[in-house]
């Protein structure tokens, strides 16, 4: 059995999976990874199941360090990442040595990349999920965030060619949403909460993305009788300001939700990076219903999408030493 030593991380990185499911009438939101789809190509990389446990890294960097042989997976949001000075490509594979330390950087045009290991992380499921949910004391093999002097066991490395993988850039186009289910609580500024320009705030985490803009006015005030939330729900609280519920989030809400983000953009969301503008757009029910449709038919393609990696990598030391040129001599000379 190898390891994977955590040896610096940020406070957003945990082990996250497909999340738990079946335990929200108990109270238990689903958690798992903000962004399914970059959880499933890493893990399409090291030929794990598609939504196996992985190291979810928030936007600061992060690193590791093997004991053993460990070979893992990397995609998400672009960052620079180098094996001990050895440059690592996003949407790649390779395997990490006994004493090789995996660095990343700060993410560039994202928020999360997913670190997959072949094999899967070893941990003990907590209802069904090793999905972290710090608040609720859930997840394996920490419940909480990943910190300094973590060890995660991994299977000894195989012997697979490193791979990588082509995925298509990440769609400019609006956050797409299906209005409701208490729009009507909204009147005219419903309109206006689709004509504006958001960011998403600093403030935000794992369990709700908090929006900057124009405030949304209430008709009847900002409580209703409590009910069930979903991943992607838009509430506006009392100061007129979206809130999109994520993963982590309460399984039900009192403030109206003026909209739903569809499943197939909730990703594109989740990798949206603090102070950037963005717009929603509404589509009916049967739209998003398509789309969830189109992103589970990408997903289970996946793994046809690997193939064997083409290294630019080059020891520039090696090259000198091995003089392919010959011997150097003058033009003029005799």
């Amino acid at each position: 059995m190898s390891k994977l030593i955590v040896d610096r991380v940020g406070p957003a990185t945990s082990v996250q999976d497909a999340g738990r499911h079946g335990t929200q009438r108990y109270g238990l939101p689903p958690s798992g990874a903000m962004d399914p789809l970059a959880l499933a190509a890493a893990n399409a990389l090291v030929g794990n199941p598609l939504f196996a446990a992985a190291i979810e890294i928030g936007p600061l960097g992060a690193a590791f360090r093997a004991r053993g042989a460990v070979r893992i997976a990397l995609s998400g949001a672009p960052r620079p990442a180098d094996i001990s000075d050895r440059p690592l490509a996003n949407n790649s594979s390779a395997t990490l040595q006994d004493g090789d330390v995996l660095t990343l950087g700060v993410a560039r045009g994202g928020v999360f990349s997913y670190l997959a290991i072949d094999g899967g992380i070893q941990g003990e499921p907590m209802f069904g999920s090793l999905a972290v949910n710090a608040r609720a004391g859930l997840g394996s093999p920490y419940p909480r965030p990943l910190q300094q002097g973590d060890e995660i066991s991994a299977p000894f490395a195989s012997d697979a060619p490193d791979r990588s993988i082509e995925l298509p850039a990440a769609s400019e186009r609006p956050i797409r949403v299906v209005l409701g289910p208490q729009h009507d609580e909204f009147g005219d500024a419903t309109q206006s909460f689709l004509d504006a320009e958001w960011r998403v705030s600093a403030a935000s985490d794992r369990m709700g993305y908090r929006l900057e803009g124009e405030s949304i006015p209430h008709l009847h005030g900002h409580n209703v009788v409590s009910d069930g939330t979903v991943n992607g729900s838009i509430q506006i609280p009392g100061n007129g300001l979206p809130i999109v519920l994520m993963p982590d989030r309460g399984t039900t809400g009192g403030y109206p939700k003026i909209a739903t983000v569809i499943t197939a953009d909730l990703g594109r969301l989740a990798q949206t990076q603090a102070g950037r503008g963005f717009r929603f757009k509404a589509v009916s029910m049967a739209e998003a219903q398509a789309e969830y449709r189109t992103m589970a038919k990408r997903l289970r393609g996946l793994p046809g999408l690997v193939h064997d990696a083409r290294s630019s990598w080059l020891d520039l030391d090696a090259l000198h030493r091995a003089n392919v040129a010959g011997t150097a001599v003058s033009a003029f000379d005799g």
